[in-house]
């Protein structure tokens, strides 16, 4: 599903900030992704993205190179990963409903054919009440989780998580958790970048990729 090979990136002329990357991410699997702050974890999420490209190195996606990838074909492969991001990224002047159908509107489907499908994607996060709620009257966790509900509604392959609990208390966190765990076991291979150790510690089943000084250590 994505595969790092000796990727390596730096800024114009500097010293290299990652080095030597190489792992994998398998189908139906969990993984969080961690170390200290400013390790560069969002930086890899953006690789993954092929919003940034990398100095060295091969990144594969969906048994694709992805420096060979066409514009059109990058948004196709796109299209099969969602994504959580730090800042939520809610629309302020569109509803709850509507930010999480917006992917759906986007790629032209008719709303008769998705108003279902997002209705139960936000019962399932237990935002089934709000649906007509801007985000500014939204609350921290609310918002995370219409995010959540906005990277799940076109049923991606493989989801990335950049510190989805980290302005949450313990309690919401670990609400959050269990969905993404239950994400997982309905075949969706889920990375979560995060330096909350404690989160990690519930659930162990999960692989550990540690970032630390440009380097990454791949603990099974």
């Amino acid at each position: 599903m994505l595969s790092f090979e000796d990727v390596g990136l730096r800024y114009g002329t500097g010293s290299e900030i990652l080095t030597d990357l190489s792992f994998t991410v398998e189908p139906r699997s969990f993984q969080f992704l961690t170390g200290p702050s400013g390790a560069g974890k969002t930086t890899l999420l953006k690789l993954v993205l092929m919003s940034l490209e990398p100095t060295r190195g091969r990144i594969t996606l969906f048994g694709r190179d992805a420096a060979t990838l066409q514009k059109d074909e990058v948004t196709d492969i796109r299209r099969r990963i969602g994504v959580v991001f730090q800042d939520f990224r809610l629309l302020d002047h569109l509803s709850l409903y509507e930010n999480v159908a917006l992917p759906l509107r986007v790629i032209g489907r008719d709303e008769g054919s998705y108003r279902a499908e997002v209705l139960e994607l936000l019962r399932w996060v237990g935002l089934e009440t709000r649906i007509t709620a801007l985000p500014s009257v939204l609350s921290g966790g609310e918002k995370q989780r219409a995010a959540i509900a906005r990277a799940l509604i076109v049923r991606p392959e493989l989801l990335l998580a950049d510190e989805p609990t980290g302005n949450l208390d313990p309690t919401l966190a670990r609400r959050l958790l269990r969905l993404f765990v239950e994400l997982h076991k309905s075949g969706t291979s889920v990375v979560i970048a995060t330096h909350d150790l404690a989160l990690m510690d519930q659930y162990e089943a999960a692989r550990r990729l540690v970032l630390a000084d440009g380097r990454l250590h791949v603990f099974e």
